[in-house]
């Protein structure tokens, strides 16, 4: 893959460069491909950089790099690799990210842990890695994909949610340490979208334990889940698009909710939170020391 030599100067509406991950498969590829038809030069990752290329194709703005977001070395490599072919690195997308379904205690801990290892940890070692070139620019945005599962707990999805709640701590917390940096953060939490995930062998991994309880209820909600690949509401071409927007704002969200389902969940949650809260309001605030 060529690029041109000039370097970026800024995110937003100008030529900027983006480092995407997981952009072999599923809105990656989508991102990927709304980010070069914007103008900007695109850093597009995956697992294996032969897959990316094949689905991708060529384009003089693109460069395909092999990255395995749970290895800290190649990690680190990669991002060098990309500072040195453009200078910097002003968006990354951490979209890599995969699906372990199952009840908790059908679960395994080889599971839960492997969830969390690439959904949360993944993210956390891309970051880290960029972050020094974005600080070094005094600019800079961190998109990270979150899911609906971020902001509600969900049936069949305990480690999913597990690892998509601590995402969300962590960008919250985040945008603490890097704003005075000139850098930026956002949260997306799209709701479901007609991608990859729900693929059994690509992304979705089913329970590896069998407990006699919940044989029925795992194979039903299986079949519902398998029911509900390719016939999701959302168009991820469409989010994309939409995330051009977002990336171009002057002072884009800390968090964006994507999807008429993810609105819906989210303002749900948050009218369930304040109704939790004034349902023992009294109960809640009268626990302080008598000389306070």
């Amino acid at each position: 893959m060529t690029e041109t030599t000039a370097p970026s100067t800024a995110t937003g509406t100008e030529r900027a460069v983006w480092l995407i991950t997981g952009a072999g498969r599923g809105m990656g590829v989508d991102i990927t491909r709304a980010a070069l038809a914007a103008g900007h030069r695109v850093v597009a990752t995956g697992r294996s950089a032969q897959r990316v290329a094949a689905v991708l194709g060529e384009h003089e703005d693109l460069l395909v790099l092999s990255l395995d977001i749970t290895d800290e070395a190649g990690v680190a490599a990669a991002v060098q690799a990309v500072t040195a072919r453009f200078g910097r690195i002003d968006v990354l997308v951490n979209n890599a990210g995969n699906f372990y379904a199952g009840f908790f205690e059908e679960t395994s801990p080889a599971q839960f842990r492997a969830q969390v290892e690439t959904n949360f940890f993944g993210p956390l070692n891309v970051t880290r890695a960029v972050l020094p070139v974005m600080r070094t620019q005094r600019s800079g945005h961190v998109i990270t994909f979150s899911s609906t599962a971020g902001l509600v707990g969900q049936e069949f999805v305990a480690a999913y949610c597990a690892s998509k709640f601590a995402l969300e701590g962590w960008m919250e917390a985040l945008r603490f340490d890097v704003a005075p940096y000139g850098i930026d953060t956002t949260i997306v939490e799209p709701g479901f979208f007609r991608t990859e995930l729900l693929v059994e062998g690509a992304s979705t991994s089913w329970p590896e334990l069998s407990i006699a309880d919940y044989a029925q209820r795992t194979a039903a909600t299986i079949e519902a889940w398998k029911g509900m690949n390719g016939r999701q509401g959302g168009d991820p071409a469409k989010l994309a698009a939409a995330l051009m927007q977002v990336a171009a704002m002057e002072q884009p969200p800390l968090r964006w909710v994507a999807g008429a389902d993810a609105v819906e969940t989210a303002t749900a949650k948050a009218k369930t939170l304040l109704e939790q809260v004034e349902a023992h309001r009294d109960l809640s605030s009268s626990l302080a020391h008598d000389d306070a």
